[in-house]
Formats: C-alpha cells, sequence, structure tokens
C-alpha cells in the first residue's frame, strides 16, 4: 500500500486532505508540530516541523503532501528545508499546494509559492502542483462583523474571484496523491462560478436576512482597516495587495479543473456563506 503523509496535518486544509485521504481508503500519516493536537485524526502521527524539518520522519514514504505553510516567517525557506528532508528519505512524489497562476500571479503572496516550484523542479524529486485559488473561507470568516456593521471592506472593486470551499481543495489533494498518473503535472484549481465583492455580501445579506454592501476602498486604506481589525501591518498589506489584484483577474479562473479533477462541481459560495452564518 503506498504511504502518504500530510505535512501541517492539523491545519484547516490539513485536517481536510487527511479525512479526504481516509475516506479513499488510504491510511495517511499525520506530519505535525504536536502530535497531541492529532489524535483526533485516527492516522498515525509523527512529529515534523516545517523549520527543522527530519528526514527520519519522512521514512517509507511514497507521497508527500507538503501543504504550504502557514508561517509567513521565511516559508520559501521553510518549504525547501521539506524538499531537503523528502530527498534525503527517499520520497518517491511530492504533492504541493502551491497559489492560482503559479509564477504568472502578480499577488506579493505568490512569491514563496513560485521559490517553492521552483526548488521542487531544482529536487529532482516527481512532483505535482497544485496551484489552489482562493478559499471561501477566507471571507467568512469575518462575516459576523460584516452582518453587525453591514459592510463587507475590499478593494478587489468589480474582480471576479475564482473561490471554492476549503474541502474542495481538500479531495483535489486526496485524489492526486491517492491515484496514479499525475507526476510532472500542474492543475490551475478554482471555484466554477466567479463573483465579485457585491455578489459576496449579496449572498451574505440573503443568508443572514440584514442589509451588507460591499465598500470598495483603495489599496491603501483597505490595508489600515485590516490593520485596524488588528492584523499586523505586513499582513495587512499582503491581503490588501491580494485583493487589488484581484481586480485584476489575479483570483479567476474559469477552467474548472477543480470540479473534473474532484469528480463533482464545486461548492457555490452562497452555500459556504450559508453555513458559516
Amino acid at each position: 500500500m503506498t504511504t502518504i503523509a500530510v505535512t501541517g496535518a492539523t491545519g484547516q486544509l490539513g485536517r481536510l486532505a487527511v479525512a479526504a485521504l481516509k475516506a479513499k481508503g488510504a491510511a495517511p500519516v499525520a506530519l505535525v508540530r504536536n502530535p497531541a493536537k492529532a489524535a483526533d485524526l485516527g492516522v498515525e502521527t509523527r512529529a515534523f516541523d516545517y523549520t527543522k524539518a527530519d528526514p527520519a520522519a519522512l521514512n517509507g514514504v511514497d507521497v508527500l503532501v507538503l501543504i504550504s505553510s502557514n508561517d509567513f516567517n521565511d516559508r520559501a525557506g521553510q518549504h525547501r528545508a521539506v524538499i531537503r528532508a523528502a530527498q534525503a528519505a527517499g520520497v518517491g512524489r511530492i504533492v504541493y499546494t502551491s497559489i492560482l497562476k503559479g509564477a504568472g500571479s502578480p499577488m506579493i503572496l505568490a512569491q514563496d509559492h513560485i521559490a517553492t516550484e521552483a526548488a521542487l523542479a531544482e529536487s529532482g524529486i516527481p512532483h505535482t502542483i497544485l496551484r489552489n485559488g482562493w478559499y471561501t473561507e477566507n471571507y467568512t470568516g469575518a462575516l459576523g462583523a460584516a452582518v453587525e456593521h453591514g459592510a463587507i471592506l475590499g478593494a478587489a472593486g468589480e474582480g471576479r474571484v475564482s473561490s471554492a470551499a476549503r474541502k474542495d481543495y481538500a479531495e483535489a489533494i486526496a485524489v492526486v496523491a491517492a491515484g496514479t498518473g499525475h507526476e510532472g503535472k500542474v492543475y490551475e484549481l478554482a471555484g466554477d462560478t466567479a463573483h465579485t465583492g457585491a455578489e459576496l455580501a449579496a449572498a451574505v445579506a440573503k443568508a443572514s436576512g440584514k442589509p451588507v454592501a460591499y465598500v470598495n476602498m483603495p489599496q491603501t486604506d483597505y490595508a489600515k482597516a485590516l490593520e485596524g481589525f488588528g492584523l499586523p501591518a505586513g499582513f495587512a498589506a499582503v491581503l490588501a495587495d491580494s485583493d487589488a489584484q484581484a481586480a485584476h483577474g489575479a483570483l479567476h479562473d474559469d477552467s474548472r479543473t477543480l470540479s473534473r479533477l474532484i469528480g463533482r462541481p464545486t461548492t457555490p459560495m452562497a452555500e459556504t456563506v450559508a453555513a458559516a452564518l
């Protein structure tokens, strides 16, 4: 049986990926900083840290799912450390969660992913790149405040965002990690139906029964607003840049590659919004 290991397995995407792999009959190995936090996953767990990637934790691993780190302190360096550990352990293939459009993305957020894709190419390890679009959950975390104040702030203008639910991307991970014929492939993954900020606000208004409008702001003003909500200045700037680039199509994709890969339509934005509320 193919041994599949998942990094960041207690993270939001990691947990869903482990569940999706189990649903396919796989017995994934959870690679986590704190194995105690992974006890409820019901799978073998091994201690593993992106910053101190130990090849011993990858012994016997055939396919490594490298979920991009959520620690923005030298993410590319963390990913390179994991790739070196995979080389040392003789891992057969790496599945990496990158960003929509890869090197073609103008977003600041893309830089770590571009560097990681290059490191994978240089490693000589067979790999599959999943270029994930926006998670609809990127918006739903702050819906309580949006409903309370009757506004969703952003800098995306009329830009269309092809978001999908995190579980959709997790299913794609399972399909590719547990399947065959995916070596050397790059998949651009996004939701079937794109939406504007105004359409997102309309979905929130409908689900909550309260008036909610989309308020478009200049990028710098949006970054300041995010800082006002408690985000660190650097991260606020990155998020504001992502929104501003979305205005120019950076988060739009109509290839429907994700729905073809998982064999079903992606989860509608309004469904994720309603579930969150």
